[in-house]
């Protein structure tokens, strides 16, 4: 499917709305899902199985933290960022399943945010938050802060 995951689709049919409303409603879940790959810091692809026999493929935003960006223009904010995309990583490796909570539409379509808890009860977005590697984020605007190059 395009750029609108189905995972989405079912978000907008279930009436959980669009935007800024969308994100004030929750599927409590858990959903099993499996991670597919790490996109960065704080966002991953994941194949979720919200119903038995069904897969659904959609991007999950970790709730409650925002990583520097890949394509960030400041060397330094580039370097954070691939600093909590590859921890990310570490976390996910071995993990076969994990499980989404808390889930609920994005200001982007094609992504939910939600608490993601992984095999052995940890949560990802605790870890990268407890390192320093992200920060704290309540989906409002962000934090600008200038380059240190």
């Amino acid at each position: 499917m395009g750029a609108i995951s189905r995972f989405t689709i079912y978000f907008l049919i279930s009436g959980f709305g669009t935007g800024c409303e969308a994100a004030s409603r929750f599927i409590d879940g858990p959903v099993e899902a499996e991670v597919v790959r790490v996109i960065d810091g704080d966002t991953v692809l994941v194949e979720a199985m919200p119903w038995p026999d069904h897969r659904i493929s959609t991007y999950v935003r970790l709730r409650g933290i925002d990583a520097p960006e890949l394509k960030s223009r400041c060397a330094a904010f580039k370097s954070a960022a691939k600093k909590a995309q590859q921890e990310l990583v570490t976390l996910m490796q071995g993990q076969t399943r994990v499980m989404l909570t808390a889930i609920s539409g994005d200001k982007y379509f094609g992504r939910v945010v939600a608490d993601l808890t992984l095999d052995n009860g940890r949560r990802p977005a605790a870890v990268l938050l407890d390192g320093g590697l992200v920060e704290p984020y309540e989906g409002k605007s962000k934090s600008r802060k200038p380059c240190p190059d």
